[in-house]
């Protein structure tokens, strides 16, 4: 079971608090469970191995590994370390696959300091198909696919809804150790009370937007929002591993009032997840 977590901790000019669930399940269908998450401060992260049982969960257990080993550490960390992270397990999951094929998706949020201000802020990566969502009210998607079907959808090839039974849909462009591991950024600012969402895969081929908000929108005072939707997936024929992890994290800026009005710097409100 995925049991609530909480973290606290002082940063210069600001206090963070972070509640986060985890949950994996291999589903009804695999042999075994390729997927691996981290979830310790100040980064959160979803893998999705591939490359069969030789190899899927070989590459994401070492994709988790490398981010543990440098950045796991209860404080913020830097934009650059968390690319430095994905670099190196890039190389450490090419090596693992040596002629065979082995790869792994990555998607997470991490708590970042401003390279000028050094004031936290939200970063955003994704190399593949994990997701990572913001949750306020509604379901928003922060990451881009690296997919084949999203880029028919951006071309206009086929519709949305179209993706989820398209022949192509289990292919993705960019992954971990698999020859191109660019990952998409993006900077948001942080400040009240906020909740993320990460997932594989497993996860949004079974439930559509609509039915993961209504899952994370309920209260169970004895499931955690990570096993609630993972059940949920489960329940609704859970045909691939799942795998989530859910954040509610609460960042109060020095200075701060209560309708956490305070003014976002132009600079940072230029950046913005793709619509």
């Amino acid at each position: 079971m995925g049991a609530i977590r909480a973290y606290a901790w002082t940063l210069p000019g600001a206090a963070v608090s972070v509640e986060v669930s985890a949950a994996s399940d291999r589903g009804h269908v695999r042999r075994i469970n390729e997927d691996s998450y981290l979830a310790i401060p100040p980064v959160f992260l979803v893998a999705d191995g591939m490359g069969g049982h030789s190899f899927g969960d070989r590459a994401s257990q070492a994709t988790a590994r490398v981010f543990a080993t440098r950045l796991a550490h209860d404080e913020a960390t830097t934009v650059s370390e968390v690319l430095d992270a994905v670099r190196e397990a890039d190389r450490v999951v090419h090596d693992i696959g040596d002629d065979e094929l082995a790869g792994s998706t990555l998607a997470g949020i991490a708590l970042v300091r401003d390279h000028e201000s050094g004031d936290p802020r939200w970063m955003v990566f994704n190399v593949g198909d994990s997701r990572v969502y913001r949750f306020d009210d509604g379901l928003e998607q922060l990451s881009v696919d690296h997919s084949a079907v999203q880029e028919l959808l951006d071309d206009g090839t086929i519709v949305p809804g179209e993706e989820r039974d398209h022949p192509d849909r289990n292919i993705v462009t960019r992954a971990i150790g698999a020859g191109d591991a660019e990952p998409d950024v993006w900077i948001l600012p942080t400040g009240g009370r906020e909740r993320f969402l990460v997932c594989s895969d497993g996860l949004t081929k079974e439930l559509d937007d609509a039915t993961i908000t209504e899952v994370l929108s309920r209260e169970d005072g004895d499931l955690s929002p990570a096993d609630r939707l993972v059940n949920a997936a489960l329940a609704a024929g859970g045909l691939d591993n799942v795998t989530v992890v859910v954040i509610d994290a609460v960042v109060v800026h020095q200075g701060d009032n209560d309708d956490d009005s305070s003014p976002i710097p132009a600079r940072l409100e230029e950046t913005l997840p793709r619509a």
